[in-house]
């Protein structure tokens, strides 16, 4: 386990991908309820303290097969990790928690298992829901996880997008539920 994950048997807060690129309204990859979003983060983050971990989208320093066409669509994204684009948005900061930084829009893998302790259930949020969360969530379910997505702490490329999402990621119910703040905060 990584310094500063979370203790087994706990569930785990995982807040994907609440970096600038998404946040900015100007930036072509910006989600529309970003601001939303991270207001309803904030008032989780107290419930999950030392039981969060935070995951960051960056760039390949030299895509590979397919991502090379990718970033011939979207060169503005193609910056070292270092990048201001790729830090956390303004008032999000990880504040000594874990970070799992990947250059694939899943984040599930041996390493953030690993920062979230192994925990048996995680609870999801962040942006953006119909890519990052999504291709995070389900691959998580599959390893076995309980999750529970955050709907009202996660924004999509539009609300149709997060909306489409969302029932995409109930259909894996028991697996998966989608739940919002109010829910998890009672039960936390």
């Amino acid at each position: 386990m990584s310094a500063g994950a979370p203790a087994a048997g706990g569930a785990a807060l995982v807040v994907v991908d609440m970096q600038v690129v998404f946040a900015q309204p100007g930036s072509p990859w910006a989600a529309p309820g970003f601001a939303a979003a991270a207001a309803k983060l904030r008032r989780l983050l107290p419930a999950f303290a030392g039981r969060t971990v935070w995951t960051r989208y960056v760039a390949p320093a030299t895509p590979q097969g397919a991502w090379r066409e990718y970033f011939a669509q979207w060169p503005f994204a193609l910056v070292p990790a270092d990048d201001p684009l790729y830090g956390f948005a303004d008032g999000l900061d990880p504040a000594g928690a874990p970070v799992v930084a990947a250059t694939t829009f899943g984040k599930w893998g041996a390493e953030l298992d690993a920062a979230t302790g192994h925990a048996a259930e995680l609870v999801v949020a962040g942006v953006s829901t119909d890519c990052c969360v999504l291709s995070t969530v389900l691959p998580a379910a599959d390893a076995g996880r309980r999750v529970r997505v955050v709907a009202d702490a996660c924004a999509g490329a539009s609300e149709a997008d997060h909306a489409r999402a969302l029932d995409a990621m109930r259909l894996y119910a028991p697996l998966v539920e989608v739940t919002s703040v109010d829910e998890v905060l009672a039960t936390a």
